[in-house]
């Protein structure tokens, strides 16, 4: 099967910095704001927007991994933050790419045990073959496909990334 790069290194660098932007923005007066990204992909995408936020703000980013068990999406999600430290805060969450919606709405359900400030969604890839009324605040590429292409975000051992298409 022949796979068609869609994202070089440069282009996911470059989106990851508006999308950073773009939190940046969205989140002018706060203190603190915490990037969640949704291991393992995801964690290292929001790794990248954590990066550039600290470099444009002088809120605290706190960067936070959070493990799914995308087999049985019921099974206790852990964190590497307590939950209760992002009460009344602003929360991104972040993954790579963005297929049915199903781990991102069991991802926000989680996140929503307590009381945030606010939240919002950052894919770097959006396939817009949503089953769940999901809606990405940022993303890298709006990309519309067949059900049975299939999108991979590769992170190379050199440090470059690339999204695929398969």
């Amino acid at each position: 099967m022949k796979k068609d790069i869609i994202l070089s290194d440069q282009d996911i660098r470059l989106r990851v910095r508006r999308i950073a932007y773009q939190i940046y923005e969205s989140n002018l007066d706060e203190e603190t704001v915490f990037v969640v990204g949704i291991a393992n992909s995801g964690y290292r995408i929001a790794t990248l927007i954590a990066d550039e936020l600290k470099k444009i703000t002088s809120s605290h980013v706190e960067l936070v991994c959070l493990k799914v068990n995308k087999k049985d999406l019921y099974a206790p999600f852990e964190m590497d933050t307590d939950l209760a430290a992002m009460t009344g805060r602003p929360v991104v969450l972040v993954d790579d790419v963005l297929n049915s919606g199903t781990v991102l709405i069991h991802a926000v359900r989680h996140l929503l045990s307590v009381p945030l400030k606010k939240l919002n969604t950052a894919v770097l890839v959006d396939r817009n073959h949503k089953l769940y009324p999901v809606k990405v605040d940022f993303k890298g590429l709006s990309l519309s496909t067949s059900m049975h292409e299939h999108v991979d975000v590769v992170f190379e051992k050199d440090g470059k990334i690339y999204a695929r298409l398969d």
